[in-house]
């Protein structure tokens, strides 16, 4: 070996050597002193040194928390889709560590819903239950679309940062043409005026009510709801329209889960994206003569199968009232659809 690779390899050992000996003898507090320049920017936006430790425990007990919950919780119920989306149930996050990860942003969420006609009866109790367990703690703008604006309740008390919009629509002839509009209204509000207004949005409908918490776990780029009724059935028994003519055909060997359109969301421009791709599809059946068996809940379906969400809502989030409480992988009922006589409130059949 040359005398100049002896030298090198004679530094590296020695070095080493120092650098062991300083990390076994060197007291803990003082290595820990050593590094307190990490904290520099802390410091500069005026925290002092215990808020910064306590800032670490709190990080660090969050984070523990939320690695317990990587461990499988529940075992009865698909909890992630084959594309690693997870699927939102009870006992799959830790509340805590959800609000604390999200309380620091400051997020406005746009929730928009139709109250046409008879429907703006249930508008009383979609808000006041909305305010009770609907993105508690997060800025809300209800965005209330309806052709009877003075039949609105303007008496609901809303939390802080929290607002209620009136939009005017024009009174539809058939009750099938809420539905087929209602993709079109939601991109128009977008591009017009919620783009500028909200972080995410949710699109509701509004003969629902809130039983319980609806936070931000159900927040992402885009999120849809598994439809209750058909959650645990074969994808072949799924309800998708199945005539080739139809913008929304979905192949009979095709297809992930049954999706419902009482509720779905994200990201604002993720939404729009999806609004916007449903209305021109919708006008394109309509110029041909075709109505999706399910108006936009078939077009809806067809896009997420295009596009995948990014997290699903278990049926918690979107539970139908005529189901009862009986099955037992529903640990709580978080939003429902409440039971009525469709035939009364649906002024043209």
């Amino acid at each position: 070996m040359l005398p100049k690779q002896l030298h090198c390899l004679l530094f590296v050992v020695i070095a080493g050597g120092i650098i062991i000996f300083w990390l076994v003898s060197t007291p803990a507090s003082l290595r820990f002193t050593v590094n307190q320049s990490y904290f520099k920017p802390s410091f500069e936006k005026g925290l002092t040194w215990l808020q910064v430790q306590q800032q670490i425990l709190l990080n660090h007990s969050l984070q523990t928390k939320q690695a317990m919950l990587m461990e499988p919780v529940r075992s009865d119920v698909l909890t992630v889709t084959p594309w690693l989306a997870p699927i939102v149930w009870e006992g799959t996050f830790d509340p805590q560590v959800i609000d604390e990860a999200f309380r620091s942003y400051n997020l406005t969420i746009a929730t928009t819903v139709f109250a046409v006609g008879k429907y703006t009866r249930f508008l009383r109790d979609f808000l006041e239950s909305a305010e009770k367990h609907f993105m508690v703690g997060l800025n809300v703008q209800y965005y209330v679309f309806t052709d009877l604006p003075s039949h609105v309740p303007i008496n609901v008390t809303l939390g802080v940062g929290r607002q209620l919009k009136v939009v005017k629509v024009p009174k539809f002839d058939r009750w099938q043409e809420i539905s087929l509009r209602r993709m079109e209204l939601i991109q128009t509000a977008i591009e017009e005026y919620i783009h500028q207004r909200a972080n995410y949005i949710f699109c509701l409908d509004v003969d629902m009510i809130f039983h319980g918490r609806v936070g931000p776990e159900a927040l992402g780029k885009l999120v849809a709801a598994i439809h209750p009724w058909f959650y645990w059935v074969p994808r072949s028994q799924y309800p998708y329209e199945r005539r080739t003519i139809s913008k929304a055909y979905i192949p009979q060997d095709h297809g992930d889960f049954y999706y419902q359109a009482n509720i779905f969301g994200g990201a604002v421009e993720d939404v729009h994206r999806l609004t916007k791709t449903c209305r021109e599809h919708l006008e394109m059946d309509k110029s041909a003569g075709v109505e999706a068996v399910w108006q936009e809940e078939s077009h809806l379906n067809w896009y997420l199968l295009k596009n995948k969400p990014t997290k699903l809502l278990s049926p918690e989030y979107v539970w139908d009232d005529l189901r009862g409480q009986g099955t037992k992988e529903i640990k709580l009922v978080r939003f429902s659809s409440i039971i009525k006589n469709k035939a009364e409130v649906r002024e043209n059949p």
